[in-house]
C-alpha cells in the first residue's frame, strides 16, 4: 500500500434533496470526457466510474481494458483492489460489534490483543478508529517493509515491524493515518466475533446488502471479473509489483466493484446494517486531548468542496488506485476505480463532482519565477506529522513529502501554489524579510499550516 498524503474530506447525514446541477445527458457526456482525458494523460488502462444524484443514476460503465494482455474490457462490474476504502467496512464492523454490547469503543486494545503492547499508553479502539493512536504505519518503514511485501506473513511477524518502534505521539495527542490502526482492528474484530475477517465482512456486511462482488481480494481465488494491476515504468505499462493480501489485511484487502460500492454508500446513509446512526458516528470527525478536531471520522475522511460538505476516502495499494466521494446534501455519490496505482481517483472524482455541481475547474497558470524568488521559498516544513521539502530544480519549484515522490508547485502570484497532481491542492507560503516562514497546505478543503523547520 502506498504511502500517499491524505485526500481525505466532511460529516452529516445526507439532506432530503440534492442540488439538481446539470441534466443527466450532458452531465454524462461531460463524465465520458473526464474519464477519457484521465486515462490518456495517467496511462490508465483500465477505469469503472459509477455515479449517482438522488434516485438516478448518471453513469455506471468503464473505459478500457481490465486486463490488457486478454484484452477484457472494464465495465461498472470489473473487480478492483479497492484499498483503503476497505477501512470503511472495518470500522462498521466494530459499530456492529459495540451496538451488540461485545465491544466498547473505549475498551483498550490490550484487552483485546494482548501481544501488541504498549507500555503505558492507554490505547483505545476509538484511537484506532480515528488514526489518533500513535502506532506507526508499517507500510511507511521503508525497506522494512518492501522487503517482505511478497511473504504470507502471520500478524504478530508483521506487527513486529512496528511493535519495537517509539510512538509517534501519545494517544490522542495528534492524528496519523496509519495502516497499523486498521490493521489491528481486523484482529480485534476476530477476537470478539470468533470469526476471520474475511467471513465477517462477507457474513455480516456483503451478503445482507448484496455486495455480491465485494469480497476479500485473495490472490489464490478465483474472482470473476477480477482485474489485472498495473503501473508505469520506463519501458511503459507493467504488472504491478505483488502483494501479499494477508499483509493489507483489514486495512486495505478488499475487492469491489463502482456499483457495489454505491449499493454500500446508501446502505450506510440509511443505516441498514446498524440502529444507532451509525453513518453519523463515522462521519463525525475525530477529537484530540486538546480539544483540536481532526479531519477523519471512522473509516471517513472529512472535508468541503467550495462550500460542498464532503465525506470521501481514497485508496492505494499495488496495481490499483480507488475513490469513494460523496456529498451528503447534494445526494451525490461518486465510485472511481483504476486499475492502475498511478491513477489519481480521487482527482477523476472532484472533476465529476464538479461536473454534477455545475462548478467550473480551477484556474491554473504558471507563472515564471527567479532563481531568488525559488529561493525564498526553499525549506522543509513540519505538515502534521509530515515533513515536506520545498526545493528547486532547474526553473522549477518542487516539493516532496517524506518517503514520497516529488511533485511541481506552480505558481498563481501573490505566494500562492497549486500542486501539479491536483489542481485543487494550494499552498500558500507566509513570508517574513523576504524568505517563507511557513506555509498552508488546503486540500481536500482542510487547510493545515506548516511551520518552516529547515
Amino acid at each position: 500500500m502506498r504511502l500517499r498524503l491524505l485526500a481525505l474530506l466532511l460529516l452529516g447525514a445526507p439532506a432530503a434533496a440534492g442540488a439538481q446541477g446539470p441534466p443527466r445527458e450532458s452531465l454524462a457526456v461531460r463524465i465520458d470526457a473526464i474519464a477519457r482525458v484521465a486515462m490518456d494523460e495517467e496511462h490508465i488502462p483500465g477505469l469503472s466510474i459509477a455515479v449517482v444524484r438522488g434516485p438516478d443514476t448518471i453513469v455506471a460503465r468503464g473505459w478500457g481494458w481490465a486486463d490488457l494482455e486478454l484484452r477484457v474490457p472494464a465495465s461498472a462490474e470489473t473487480v478492483y483492489r479497492i484499498g483503503s476504502l476497505t477501512k470503511q467496512f472495518t470500522a462498521l464492523a466494530i459499530l456492529q460489534l459495540a451496538e451488540q454490547g461485545r465491544l466498547s469503543l473505549d475498551d483498550t486494545l490490550q484487552r483485546f490483543v494482548p501481544s501488541f503492547r504498549t507500555p503505558g499508553r492507554h490505547i483505545t479502539i476509538r484511537h484506532l478508529l480515528t488514526h489518533t493512536s500513535g502506532i506507526p504505519n508499517y507500510t511507511a518503514i521503508g525497506q522494512e517493509w518492501t522487503r517482505r511485501m511478497r511473504l504470507d506473513l502471520p500478524p504478530d511477524s508483521l506487527l513486529a515491524l512496528v511493535r519495537r518502534r517509539p510512538p509517534d505521539f501519545a494517544p490522542g495527542a495528534r492524528f496519523h493515518y496509519s495502516n497499523t490502526n486498521y490493521f489491528l482492528l481486523g484482529l480485534v474484530i476476530e477476537r470478539v466475533s470468533g470469526e476471520p475477517y474475511a467471513r465477517y465482512i462477507q457474513e455480516h456486511i456483503a451478503a445482507p446488502l448484496g455486495l455480491a462482488r465485494t469480497t476479500y481480494c485473495d490472490t489464490r481465488r478465483i474472482l470473476p471479473g477480477r482485474a489485472e494491476g498495473y503501473t508505469q515504468d520506463t519501458s511503459g505499462t507493467v504488472h504491478a509489483d505483488f502483494i501479499s493480501m494477508d499483509l493489507p489485511y483489514a486495512a486495505g484487502a478488499l475487492c469491489s466493484t463502482v456499483l457495489d460500492l454505491i449499493t454500500w454508500q446508501r446502505a450506510l446513509w440509511s443505516d441498514r446494517l446498524l440502529q444507532t446512526g451509525g453513518y453519523n458516528t463515522m462521519s463525525t470527525p475525530g477529537q484530540l486531548t486538546n480539544g483540536n478536531r481532526t479531519v477523519y471520522g471512522f473509516g471517513l475522511g472529512i472535508g468541503s468542496l467550495e462550500g460542498h460538505r464532503v465525506v470521501q476516502h481514497s485508496g492505494g495499494i499495488n496495481g490499483f488506485a480507488s475513490a469513494l466521494v460523496t456529498l451528503p446534501d447534494d445526494t451525490l455519490i461518486i465510485a472511481v476505480l483504476a486499475n492502475s496505482e498511478d491513477a489519481n481517483a480521487t482527482r477523476v472524482a472532484q472533476r465529476v463532482a464538479r461536473a454534477a455541481l455545475g462548478l467550473p475547474e480551477p484556474v491554473v497558470r504558471d507563472l515564471p519565477l527567479t532563481a531568488a524568488e525559488r529561493a525564498a521559498y526553499e525549506g522543509t516544513y513540519q505538515l502534521r506529522d509530515l515533513q515536506l521539502r520545498v526545493f528547486a530544480r532547474g526553473d522549477s519549484l518542487l516539493a516532496q513529502g517524506a518517503g514520497q515522490a516529488s511533485f511541481g508547485l506552480l505558481a498563481q502570484g501573490e505566494h500562492t501554489f497549486v500542486a501539479t497532481f491536483d489542481p485543487e491542492t494550494r499552498v500558500v507560503f507566509e513570508m517574513d524579510g523576504g524568505h517563507a516562514r511557513a506555509l498552508s497546505w488546503t486540500q481536500g478543503g482542510v487547510t493545515t499550516r506548516a511551520a518552516r523547520v529547515r
